[in-house]
């Protein structure tokens, strides 16, 4: 019997988890998929929202600009890449520069920290790349980029360490209510007890709720995003996130710098139906380059290495619908956590704690640490420490992924990590061996067989990501 059962581990179910993991609970983190963080947290813009754009007086308002300055607490507990960006809103005419003024006050109202409007000339001084028809500018020097994946990866970590467990391939089917506990049936066929949900299952979390509400008070409105991803040669185009006014359709097209170099051009917004609608398409490819280059003409889009799409959760209700069931005692429910959801994931985490509070007494662990640490790769390290390493053992210095400088050591040491993977993309996500510039072209046969050595397995046994995914069906060069 678990006191809660968290159902999602996006980036609003790991700090979820790590939140409670503070407390005298007994936490279950239930994932359908085959790794943590692999739906809405992977395909995102990664950006820390200053909180200028939601509506004043909302959850969203509140709970982003919150987010945005527990960031700063993360990076150092948890050991988070967090690139201090700033970012530049910028106008295009004298129109839009009077919504850039009604922008600027709900960004006072907010709470947000150094918002400021500045002329045409300081922001070219500040980003000369960017289009000389820009007409002003709303400068937000609290926003940030992270990692979002890196983030829940984490948090899930910190949250393991500290005692909550995580199911992967773990797809709930059917929830019961039964003398005050609630019956969660899975798809594999186990089943799970608990004395509370939370559920933070993003585009599914309607879904989930219907499985034990009458009525269900939002419906999920999946709305999908396409990228461009250029090649970390560009660092330095643009060192600001650019944004164009926002409309009801969301934030529009940006220009992202990433903690690990590149840049990020998007997204589009499509409302959908298929809530696993990632393709991308060449209309929705197109618009991203036409809206981009009213931000900045000469974009490098030549120096793109991969397109990607990703689907938020946004719904009927307009803001963030964290609440407890009017149905059903601790029943919680995370949903619509749209943009800024990555912004606001850690206070939503605390604000979830908080309706638990006012429920049940929580008594805090003597022993709980908030501190965990990434991997130190290994070509971040100092001459004289790589020196020494190569001494102790040579798989420091095999150099598996050539755009990366991932070495054999870097990606064991992420397959043995506590919430460590041994399919390809998971390396991929957690080492970065096949992120660069040719996408694994040149490490991923290698990358498998470090992973088949490691978990002693066959080479035909080793999946991309989900499961009965492998790579490798059988040998076709055989001795005659």
């Amino acid at each position: 019997m678990y006191d809660y059962v968290i159902i999602g581990s996006g980036i609003v179910g790991t700090t979820i988890a790590r939140a409670l993991s503070r407390y005298e609970l007994k936490v279950l983190l239930l994932e359908k998929e085959n790794d943590v963080a692999n739906h809405q947290t992977v395909a995102n813009s990664a950006i820390i929202h200053s909180g200028h754009d939601p509506e004043e007086n909302t959850l969203k308002a509140k709970l982003c600009v919150l987010g945005n300055q527990m960031y700063e607490t993360l990076e150092k507990e948890l050991d988070i890449p967090l690139l201090y960006t700033g970012a530049l809103v910028v106008a295009h005419s004298s129109e839009q520069d009077e919504q850039l003024k009604i922008l600027y006050q709900r960004g006072i109202a907010n709470g947000v920290k150094h918002i400021e409007l500045i002329s045409k000339e300081s922001a070219l001084t500040l980003e000369p790349q960017l289009s000389k028809d820009i007409t002003s500018a709303l400068s937000l020097p609290s926003t940030k980029v992270t990692f979002p994946w890196e983030v829940a990866f984490a948090a899930m970590e910190n949250a393991m360490e500290n005692g909550v467990e995580l199911k992967l391939n773990s797809e709930v089917v059917a929830i019961n209510y039964e003398q005050n506990n609630y019956h969660i049936s899975l798809r594999n066929g186990n089943s799970i007890k608990s004395k509370g949900i939370i559920n933070a299952s993003g585009v599914f979390s309607d879904i989930i709720a219907s499985m034990i509400e009458t009525h269900v008070p939002y419906k999920i409105m999946p709305r999908k995003g396409e990228y461009f991803v250029l090649d970390r040669r560009v660092k330095g185009f643009i060192n600001h996130v650019i944004y164009p006014l926002p409309t009801s359709a969301g934030k529009g097209v940006l220009l992202v710098p990433q903690v690990h170099g590149n840049i990020l051009v998007g997204p589009t917004s499509e409302e959908i139906l298929d809530r696993n609608d990632l393709s991308s398409s060449a209309q929705g490819l197109a618009k991203i380059v036409k809206d981009a280059k009213l931000l900045s003409p000469n974009i490098p889009f030549d120096r793109n290495i991969r397109t990607f799409a990703g689907i938020r959760a946004s719904s009927t209700y307009k803001d963030f619908f964290i609440q407890e069931s009017k149905e059903y005692k601790n029943f919680f429910h995370v949903a619509g956590i749209d943009s800024p959801g990555l912004t606001a994931a850690p206070a939503i985490a605390e604000y979830v704690v908080s309706l638990i509070k006012e429920r049940h007494e929580l008594i805090e662990k003597a022993n709980y640490n908030p501190i965990r640490k990434r991997l130190h790769m290994f070509h971040h390290m100092d001459l004289e420490t790589q020196k020494k390493l190569i001494k102790e053992d040579p798989r420091y210095g095999r150099i598996v992924c050539k755009c990366e400088q991932i070495t054999e050591k870097d990606i064991i040491d992420a397959i043995h990590k506590p919430l460590g993977s041994d399919t390809i993309k998971g390396i991929k996500k957690r080492a970065r061996a096949g992120a660069g510039l040719c996408q694994g072209g040149y490490c991923e046969s290698t990358v498998l067989r470090i992973i088949a050595k490691e978990t002693k397995q066959d080479v035909t046994k080793i999946n991309y990501y989900d499961l009965n995914t492998p790579i490798l069906l059988k040998e076709t060069k055989v001795k005659p």
